[in-house]
């Protein structure tokens, strides 16, 4: 084959395919795809705190009653009053021999302790007492015109053969001889009394029973005092009832 030929058979290759591409028809163009319509605007709710559950309420705590505010109680007392009277008003005072007015009165600002009280008036056997003042008030009323007896002495009676030792004793409602002898002894309400009467020289006390028997008595010292003391209180003591004293309770 000549090169003529074959220059020609490759220009026709050329022109044919050149033919080719020119009566191609473009293709269209695909359509563009359609916009999505816009969508409505999302509302979004404003997001506020989130709602708390309500808790269940409580029923409000009573509320305590003020407790009552307790008085401080006072200091206690160190010191002692003494209010004193008598059954006659205006009888002068001594407490611990020391004069400190008179009935009725009141005392401040003392010592508590045993104290030492006399009371005189006049016309009146002075009386005296001892009296125990605590700390705090005390209040105290003395008898002036009130009688008290009991007082006692041993004696010896002496009858008509030998004797008999014992103890006298004198009361408000009497006398009373006691004694182991039981013939001798005996108890005489001061009605049933004819005699009562001291012998100082004779160191003799004689009690004689109205109508009845006779004691003679002395002390085995023989001293007559005794039996004179004896002697005096009862005489005292009988005197004052019959001037309308009373009786001590």
């Amino acid at each position: 084959m000549s090169r003529a030929v074959i220059v020609i058979g490759a220009v026709t290759v050329v022109l044919g395919v050149g033919a080719v591409f020119l009566l191609r028809e473009d293709p269209e163009p695909a359509p563009a795809p359609a916009a999505a319509p816009p969508s409505a605007p999302r509302i979004v709710p404003k997001k506020g705190p989130a709602p708390v559950a309500e808790a269940p309420r409580k029923a409000a705590p009573k509320k305590a009653e003020p407790r009552p505010v307790e008085p401080t109680a006072p200091a206690a007392p160190t010191l002692a009053s003494l209010r004193l009277e008598s059954d006659v008003p205006g009888a002068s005072v001594f407490l611990d021999r020391a004069f400190v007015g008179n009935t009725p009165l009141t005392l401040d600002k003392l010592e508590p302790g045993t104290k030492r009280v006399q009371l005189t008036a006049t016309g009146f056997d002075s009386i005296q007492t001892t009296i125990e003042l605590v700390p705090g008030p005390n209040n105290i009323s003395l008898r002036i015109k009130e009688v008290s007896l009991n007082v006692k002495t041993p004696v010896v009676h002496k009858h008509g053969m030998g004797s008999c030792e014992g103890t006298l004793t004198a009361s408000l409602d009497g006398l009373q001889y006691v004694t182991s002898h039981k013939g001798d002894a005996f108890t005489l309400p001061y009605a049933q009394v004819e005699t009562f009467a001291v012998d100082y020289l004779q160191k003799n006390l004689r009690v004689k029973q109205r109508g009845g028997k006779t004691w003679n008595f002395t002390n085995k010292a023989e001293n007559a005092d005794p039996l004179f003391v004896f002697h005096r209180d009862v005489a005292a003591a009988r005197k004052k009832l019959a001037a309308g004293y009373s009786p001590a309770q």
